[in-house]
């Protein structure tokens, strides 16, 4: 663990004697990034999802289940579907489908497809442009749904496969790919529902769960602060209590458990509902049963409910606006409606930030490398662009075109050496769609998406105790085009 010697101050100076704490300092990787700062001081609670928020899976596990689960479905309606394979790492979150066209794509922060795959094949980038030439991705638009969190790579492996084999012929109770999508999404939606996949899960839990033994003390610290805690998750009471206590309880102290971590308890919240709509909530009167009992009045300390609203914790927590902090890893359903409707801040969990930061850093010298020679080829560009123009006045002579013919020979060998550094710095991050929060040089839709409603984010959980609950999370200076001119 890396640490930081910090001399403090005390109110006794008077011997000169000086007092150093050490502190935590996060790794890179595991640090947490504000969009805007916030002053964790003021959050009087944080609310926490459950799946791959303080659970984290084994993706590559879990989302093949599901696949498996979600095939056996769709063959028994009577499609083809038994060749088909999950490739975890085929796809990445942040992605869009396209169900006019049937392509997968990735859009910059402007809407604008620089990679699409059509089936089974990444499209070569001549005929990327003419399909997008004229179209601008608007998630608000029914053609395009969004990848918003790593329980659609199951949903993008089933899909891309079956595009590829109703190209070759029409696949039953299919006449578009949005057919398609709404077969699949349906196969999912069962697969999740019922208890089979969970059921496999909670048999097997070290198979597809990634413990992370310094969560407890990240809570600890933040019950320690005063912050009410709050677990608001949809996944239903059975499959919480037993999945939170194989992850957590080890590591709990003396002879407390998770629920000891916990105000209060809420499954099968239906979110993103659960923000926007005042929806009844239970009691779970029966914990080894689940029974409930409807439910009137303020939440209570200590107790699980089932459904309910954010506006009814607000109440019975005396808190509103930017008090409450939700903690989530979904796009959507998680930070945008969060923010959106009831402004509380948020906080966004992106496990694969770690990867394409360490893969980052490795690229860094390289990255000076390229961001020199990108530099120069400005400065070439310029150049040639002015002495292609002089050549054409009537007052130029032989000298300006061989200075320019001098100039487009140097470009062409400056464009040779940048180019595989460029294609290097393309394929950072996912094998075929590159880093998740970059789209070519520009910010990809997945970073504009978590610009706009994630006030932080960060890898997991636990990289919360890096700041501490009394600390402020500062956002960096915004950076214009413009501010260039006052770097040279």
């Amino acid at each position: 663990m890396a640490t930081d010697d910090v001399p403090v101050p005390t109110a006794d100076q008077a011997d000169g004697a000086d007092v150093t704490v050490e502190l935590d300092s996060a790794p890179p990787e595991r640090g947490v990034f504000a969009n805007r700062t916030l002053n964790l001081r003021a959050v009087q609670a944080v609310g926490y999802d459950m799946d791959y928020t303080l659970i984290h899976y084994k993706v590559e596990e879990w989302e093949h289940r599901a696949f498996e689960y979600a095939r056996d479905i769709l063959g028994r309606q009577g499609l083809p579907v038994a060749d088909l394979i999950f490739d975890p790492d085929a796809f990445t979150i942040g992605l869009t489908f396209d169900l006019q066209l049937g392509n997968l794509c990735k859009a910059t922060r402007f809407g604008y497809v620089v990679r699409a795959q059509h089936g089974n094949t990444m499209l070569p980038f001549e005929q990327v442009r003419n399909h997008y030439r004229e179209t601008v991705l608007d998630l608000s638009e029914p053609r395009f749904m969004f990848m918003n969190t790593m329980f659609e790579l199951s949903r993008a492996a089933l899909w891309t496969q079956l595009v590829e084999l109703h190209d070759q012929h029409p696949l039953p109770g299919a006449s578009s790919y949005a057919d398609l999508y709404r077969l699949v999404d349906d196969a999912l939606t069962e697969t999740h529902l019922t208890s089979t996949l969970k059921a496999g899960i909670v048999a097997d839990p070290d198979r597809f769960v990634e413990p992370d033994p310094d969560l407890v003390t990240t809570l600890l610290d933040q019950r320690l602060a005063g912050k009410n805690l709050l677990l608001i998750t949809n996944s239903d009471w059975a499959y919480t209590k037993t999945m939170m206590a194989y992850t957590v309880d080890e590591f709990c102290p003396g002879d407390t458990t998770w629920r000891d971590l916990f105000d209060i308890v809420i499954v099968s919240a239906d979110k993103p509902r659960f923000f926007s709509r005042t929806n009844p909530i239970y009691r779970v009167v029966d914990e080894e049963r689940s029974l409930l009992q409807p439910y009137h009045g303020t939440l209570e300390a200590g107790s699980v409910y089932f459904g309910g609203n954010a506006r009814l914790v607000e109440e019975s927590l005396g808190i509103s606006g930017g008090q409450p902090l939700y903690v989530g890893d979904h796009l959507f359903g998680d930070v945008h409606v969060t923010k959106d409707v009831l402004r509380w801040r948020t906080a966004l969990v992106v496990r694969e930030l770690e990867s394409e930061v360490l893969a980052a850093i490795e690229f860094a010298p390289d990255q000076a490398k390229l961001g020199s020679l990108m530099a120069q080829k400005i400065d070439l560009d310029r150049r040639q662009a002015q002495l292609r123009l002089t050549a054409r006045r009537p007052e130029s002579d032989g000298g300006t075109q061989a200075a320019y013919n001098r100039v487009s020979a140097a470009a062409l060998r400056l464009d040779d050496e940048i180019a595989p550094l460029a294609r290097r710095a393309a394929d950072l991050g996912n094998p075929n769609w590159g880093a998740l929060m970059r789209a070519g040089q520009d910010k990809s839709l997945f970073a504009r998406q978590l610009e706009r409603y994630a006030d932080v984010y960060t890898s997991r959980v636990s990289n919360l105790r890096y700041e501490t609950p009394f600390g402020y999370i500062r956002a960096s200076r915004g950076t214009l085009p413009h501010d260039s001119a006052s770097w040279a």
